[in-house]
């Protein structure tokens, strides 16, 4: 079956951190697919998603889509749909296509059904390079806008074309943390709260320790060792989105 590539880029993921962690181009970082539209002078306009592909230095990933067919005028004014979610190796976003079926794609003008078709030319979509990073232990929104009104056209003859025009916008959504506990015999577990709120880990056989996919705001860390060392807390850590929080070292004394 032919399918229909569009491709969705200018994901503008703006990433800082205390200080360069060097696990940052490893590990996995978790996107969100969500869509919305841009109104259109129609009564719905419905989609037969079949995969979200995004293709990064580190290979190509498959969304699957859960559902398929959307209704995309039902998700105005802010509103979104998720298409899919998953973790995918941290890297370089090379490019981002959403896979149409070639059937299943309608418009419904006036309480009439039309099917949308898609000409020859126009099933490779819209290529864009795209040289942005996903950052190891970070939550991603990717927020793809369809503009109805521009990509669905009447011909002459009666016919609806779709011509699909799309643009995406992509957030960070979570921070991260991280750090290492010396000496690394003091085996810490560690917790980091906010609020009613706790999350917790274990530093490695490294000491090292890390939190990813934290909600943005000011966490209190604290680290329970193995006798003899003494509970530790830091207070006012700051969590920030697409950000990779770095305590550094931290020391446990007995």
């Amino acid at each position: 079956m032919k399918k229909l590539f569009l491709i969705a880029a200018t994901l503008s993921l703006a990433l800082f951190s205390c200080k360069k962690d060097s696990s940052s181009n490893t590990g996995t970082a978790h996107v969100t697919v969500k869509m919305t539209d841009a109104p259109g002078a129609f009564d719905a306009v419905i989609l037969n998603i079949k995969s979200v592909v995004i293709v990064t230095d580190k290979g190509e990933q498959t969304l699957d889509v859960n559902g398929g067919l959307v209704d995309i005028l039902r998700f105005r004014a802010g509103r979104d749909t998720i298409l899919a979610d998953r973790d995918i190796p941290a890297g370089t976003i090379q490019q981002v296509r959403l896979v149409l079926n070639d059937s299943g794609n309608r418009v419904i003008v006036g309480g009439v059904s039309f099917n949308l078709t898609t000409p020859s030319g126009q099933s490779s979509g819209v290529k864009l390079s795209v040289h942005d990073n996903l950052t190891a232990g970070i939550a991603y929104t990717m927020r793809l806008d369809f503009d109805a009104a521009q990509s669905i056209t009447l011909t002459g003859n009666g016919k609806y074309i779709l011509k699909p025009v799309i643009r995406a916008i992509a957030t960070a959504a979570s921070g991260a943390l991280t750090g290492v506990v010396s000496p690394i015999v003091s085996s810490p577990k560690v917790l980091a709260i906010m609020g009613t709120d706790t999350v917790g880990a274990v530093a490695d056989g490294t000491g090292k320790f890390y939190f990813p996919g934290l909600t943005a705001g000011n966490y209190q860390i604290n680290f329970v060792p193995v006798t003899p060392f003494a509970t530790k807390t830091v207070t006012n850590v700051s969590v920030t989105n697409g950000s990779v929080t770095d305590m550094g070292t931290v020391t446990i004394s007995q």
